[in-house]
C-alpha cells in the first residue's frame, strides 16, 4: 500500500487550492465571482478539446467557460451558470515537470482562468505577466 503522503492530490486537494486563491482575492474581485461554479475533473471532454484545437488533454489544465463579465446583460437570464474547469492530471503533470509548487501552479491557473471572467484574453494576461516579474 502506498502511504498517504505519496498519492498525487485529489480533486480536492486541488479544488481547496483553488478556493483559497479565489478568498485571497481583494474584495472588489471576489465580489465579482460569487455566481462562477468550480469544477475540477481529470481530463477535459473531447467536445472542450475539440473547441480548442487542443489534441493531447494534458495540454489544458484549466478553461473558463462563459460570457466575460463586460459583456453580460440582462438578457443572458437562463443562461448557464459561468464556470471554471481545472483539469488535475494536466496540473499534475505541470507540476511534476515545472518543479513549481502545486499550490502556485494551481493559484496560477484558477488567476489565468478568472482573467477569462473579467474579458482579458491570453495575450492580455501573459503581457501582465511578463509585466509583474520585472
Amino acid at each position: 500500500m502506498v502511504p498517504p503522503d505519496q498519492l498525487p492530490p485529489t480533486a480536492d486537494t486541488i479544488e481547496a487550492i483553488a478556493r483559497a486563491t479565489i478568498a485571497g482575492l481583494p474584495p472588489e474581485f471576489r465580489a465579482h465571482l460569487g455566481e462562477i461554479v468550480l469544477i475540477v475533473e481529470d481530463f477535459a471532454d473531447d467536445e472542450t478539446l475539440d473547441a480548442l484545437g487542443i489534441e493531447d488533454p494534458f495540454a489544458l489544465s484549466g478553461v473558463y467557460h462563459g460570457r466575460p463579465i463586460g459583456d453580460k446583460s440582462s438578457m443572458d437570464s437562463g443562461a448557464p451558470s459561468d464556470r471554471i474547469h481545472l483539469y488535475r492530471r494536466a496540473i499534475l503533470d505541470e507540476w511534476v515537470d515545472s518543479g513549481i509548487g502545486l499550490t502556485a501552479l494551481v493559484a496560477h491557473v484558477m488567476i489565468h482562468e478568472i482573467g477569462h471572467h473579467f474579458g482579458l484574453s491570453d495575450a492580455d494576461m501573459h503581457a501582465l505577466e511578463a509585466g509583474a516579474d520585472g
